[in-house]
């Protein structure tokens, strides 16, 4: 029997959960493209907690491309150095109009926009010595040439002894409030580890007047020692360098979120990155136009890593495109409800090609278990139902397969095929 639809929890009590262009268009996504996707969210995924648009990297370069960056690309930038997207491409931000009029159209479904911006301030306006808004400096002055992203080659990073360094991305968020941006990826933050950068974003945010998300990116070896300077500054940080439909990008989430899940709450979520799921590699930076590369059962193993770990999850697959059954797995709300309503998430058990994690749910009778194989074959596992604080009197349901599973009153024995997994809830019969 499946239970009611439970009401979505206060969106600061949950991971966010939307969109993104990179996985399937990279640098090069248009206005029809973003669109197309929002409506199919409208329509589809809206009603089970997908509520954010978002638009990656290099909306500004009006001659982007697949597979890479151009050198000294020609960047569109007002007179104060800040990032305009490329009329090109979106059309509707011509005559300065910028984001406003998407954004408006996202809102108008019921959506929310966001979109990725990288550190620093663009070498085309250090070099053009624009004016910094609102100050007597220009972007020379406040720039740090010797501080660059080692694989994009449009900024310089700035400056932070300087006083105009703040001053830039204050007027630089300033712009993306008016026109309604909700979310801000904000990347080349941790890799290495930018403090005064990130704390002098954070500043801009909470000087603009508009509730923006902030999202910090790429995440490579991300340490637990940040916890409390990423909580007071950002809503969710990346954990890892970019994710693709790779098993062995996925299994090596497990050891990071085993880390990380443990502070997952309304402080601020570890981000395991986009689901690389559906259609990708349209337009990207990696492969070719595909549906995803992983099997069936490795998507499942993802989704439910990503679920019991209380990632946010960004799906990163073209919508409009992607399979049906995609789809079904993103609107699965007896599997979302582990992400909405589980605390106390935690890995219990790793031994030999076992993985378990187990979490309570808020209600304060209903647990889960995720029952995880990185066997390369199909293995039947044995599960003491005392190991995910079950008990013989317990129902208990697989949530991708929406079936009650017979057990013993002792353990629960599952078939799971390669680098499968199985979510289970447990509850009281008697309560049931």
């Amino acid at each position: 029997m499946t239970r009611p639809a439970r009401p979505l929890p206060a969106r600061h009590l949950r991971p966010p959960m939307g969109w993104n262009s990179w996985d399937c268009y990279g640098t090069t996504v248009t206005e029809e493209e973003v669109l197309a996707n929002a409506e199919f969210m409208r329509e589809h995924l809206l009603p089970h907690g997908w509520d954010t648009v978002v638009v990656d990297i290099q909306w500004y370069e009006p001659t982007a491309r697949a597979h890479g960056y151009n050198p000294d690309a020609p960047l569109v930038i007002d007179g104060h150095g800040r990032q305009l997207p490329a009329p090109n491409r979106f059309p509707s931000a011509a005559g300065g109009a910028g984001f406003g009029p998407l954004a408006a159209r996202v809102h108008a479904m019921g959506l929310r926009f966001g979109l990725h911006i990288m550190r620093g301030i663009p070498r085309r306006a250090v070099e053009a010595r624009l004016p910094v808004l609102g100050t007597r400096f220009t972007a020379a002055d406040v720039a740090d040439t010797g501080s660059v992203c080692p694989w994009n080659s449009d900024n310089y990073g700035l400056d932070h002894d300087h006083p105009g360094a703040q001053a830039y991305y204050d007027a630089q968020v300033a712009q993306f409030a008016a026109w309604g941006v909700d979310f801000v990826k904000a990347d080349d933050m941790l890799f290495p580890y930018h403090e005064r950068d990130i704390a002098a974003y954070a500043r801009a945010v909470g000087r603009s007047g508009q509730a923006i998300e902030l999202s910090l990116s790429p995440g490579t070896d991300m340490s637990l020692a940040r916890l409390d300077h990423l909580r007071e500054h950002a809503a969710m940080w990346r954990v890892c360098d970019d994710l693709w439909d790779r098993w062995e990008d996925v299994e090596a989430q497990f050891a990071r979120m085993a880390r990380w899940a443990p502070w997952q709450g309304e402080q601020g979520w570890a981000d395991a990155d986009m689901l690389p799921l559906g259609r990708i590699g349209i337009r990207a930076e990696r492969g070719a136009d595909r549906q995803c590369a992983l099997t069936r059962p490795e998507q499942v193993s993802l989704l439910t890593l990503w679920l019991i770990s209380r990632s946010p999850l960004m799906m990163g697959g073209d919508l409009p495109t992607s399979a049906p059954e995609t789809i079904a797995l993103l609107t699965n709300d007896e599997a979302l409800d582990v992400l909405w309503h589980g605390t106390g998430n935690r890995e219990v058990l790793r031994e030999r090609d076992l993985v378990l994690w187990t979490a309570r749910d808020t209600d304060g009778h209903t647990r889960y278990a995720a029952v995880f194989s990185l066997a390369d074959e199909e293995r039947r596992f044995e599960v003491p139902l005392g190991s995910v604080g079950a008990t013989s009197r317990d129902r208990v349901r697989e949530l991708w397969t929406h079936a009650d599973t017979a057990h013993d009153g002792r353990r629960l024995a599952p078939v799971l095929p390669a680098h499968g997994a199985a979510l289970y809830r447990l509850a009281d019969s008697r309560r049931e």
